[in-house]
Parts: C-alpha cells; sequence; structure tokens
C-alpha cells in the first residue's frame, strides 16, 4: 500500500484516490477557486469546434467527449441557458445526440461549479457566452484541464461572433468544419438567417436558419452574387459577366 502523504495544510485541503498510472496519492488543496492538478503537470490545452450552423460542430464535441469518458477520464460539460432547443440539461446536436451538461449564464459561474478532480471540460455553443470565456479557458487550461469549446465562429451577417474570435486565436488546436450549401452544394462556412429580426441572436434550428457557401450567402438581405467574375467560368464570357 503507497505511503500517505501529508495534507498541504491549506483551508479545504483534501485527498484524491491514487491514480492508477503513478501509483501514490496526491493531495489537493483547494484555495477559493484555485484548483491543481498536479497528477497530469503541464498537459492543460484548447480546443474549438467552429463552423457554422450544421455543420456538426455539436456532434463532433459529443464525439470528443465520449471518447474521454470511455478513456474514464472525469467530464463536465457547460453550455449557456439560452440554447434551449432540444434540451435543457444535455449537449444535443441535430442528429440528437446528448450528453449531459450544466446550465450556466456567463462564463464566470463555470469555475465555482467545477469539480477539481475533472480532467476535460466541454463547453458548447460557445458564441453566446460572454468576452470573459478565453480567460476562462486559459485559466483552465493552466490548471492542466483539457478544454473542449464548440461555437459559431460568424453570426448570420458573416461577422466573427462574440468570444470567438480570441478563443480560436488562444487554442492549441482548431477543428475547422463546413457544412454543405443548400443552394448549390458547395462546402459551406457561412449562416443564413430566414427570418427577419433584428437582433443578433435568434435561437433556432431548421426553418430559421440554413448553410450558405460564400457565393451564396445574403448578409443582411443583399442579393447574392452581386460582385462580376474577376475570372469568368469557361460557360460564361467576359461581357456576360460585366453585365
Amino acid at each position: 500500500m503507497p505511503p500517505t502523504l501529508p495534507a498541504c495544510g491549506g483551508e479545504g485541503s483534501e485527498f484524491l484516490t491514487p491514480h492508477s498510472s503513478f501509483g501514490s496519492c496526491y493531495p489537493v488543496c483547494l484555495e477559493g477557486s484555485v484548483f491543481m492538478n498536479p497528477s497530469r503537470p503541464g498537459t492543460g490545452w484548447i480546443e474549438v469546434i467552429a463552423g457554422p450552423m450544421f455543420s456538426g460542430k455539436s456532434e463532433e464535441l459529443i464525439r470528443l467527449l465520449k471518447r474521454a469518458m470511455i478513456a474514464r477520464q472525469r467530464v463536465q460539460v457547460f453550455k449557456p441557458k439560452l440554447d434551449n432547443r432540444y434540451s435543457e440539461g444535455d449537449v444535443v446536436s441535430h442528429s440528437q445526440m446528448r450528453v449531459p451538461c450544466e446550465l450556466v449564464d456567463r462564463a464566470d459561474e463555470i469555475m465555482p461549479r467545477l469539480d477539481p478532480r475533472t480532467e476535460v471540460v466541454g463547453i458548447d455553443e460557445a458564441q453566446f457566452f460572454d468576452d470573459s470565456l478565453p480567460k476562462i479557458c486559459g485559466h483552465l487550461a493552466n490548471l492542466g484541464k483539457r478544454v473542449i469549446a464548440a461555437g459559431l465562429d460568424m453570426d448570420y451577417r458573416g461577422v466573427p461572433f462574440g468570444p470567438m474570435p480570441v478563443l480560436l486565436a488562444v487554442a492549441e488546436e482548431v477543428h475547422k468544419i463546413h457544412a454543405i450549401c443548400t443552394s448549390c452544394g458547395a462546402p459551406a462556412a457561412y449562416t443564413q438567417r430566414l427570418v427577419e429580426s433584428d437582433e443578433l441572436v435568434v435561437v433556432g434550428a431548421s426553418g430559421a436558419y440554413e448553410a450558405r457557401c460564400r457565393r451564396c450567402h445574403e448578409p443582411e438581405g443583399a442579393p447574392p452574387a452581386i460582385e462580376p467574375w474577376l475570372i469568368p467560368p469557361a460557360n460564361v464570357s467576359a461581357s456576360e459577366s460585366e453585365d
């Protein structure tokens, strides 16, 4: 039986069970919101899954989280309360894959709810969080956590969405995935809003939004293909492109 290590002395100190890979006990000092994960030092990082609606972001997030669960890693998942399309207690993909999650209003609510033993933190619909999310994700990664965040990189206008630009910049790994353009079948990187509203955020799914490619995307109702061809395709003459 491995020797018992002395407590670190901080208020609220406790012991983790022996780690199967190391064969010894490790103290964990809980002081305020500072959690240490000494069993896996220096292994924290941030992954971001980004793309338009209907590209499979939540599905990829769920896939990665389930792989972590199979590996017997402790996983916690969070999403904003704003996203209540399919379920309030689960992250749910359009294909109905799901994983349990906790609802939060703001990014700073994640730390107080975090179990210090958690090794993988999943965050869905990251674009709906406030601008403090990248800082929170960076803090989690510095504590040795693997952070996987999924979200829209651009809003319906094609403008970088919420905290996503900063999150993409500080992430160690970025999964940029595409949907299929509903107009022409090309790879789609944009989200087209189909309903009229002055609000930036209109929570919805099919019927309210479509995936579009760059050429078929109509930001803020502008007609598609308003720019002339720089190099006309073989079946379009130069005079036709100028018309």
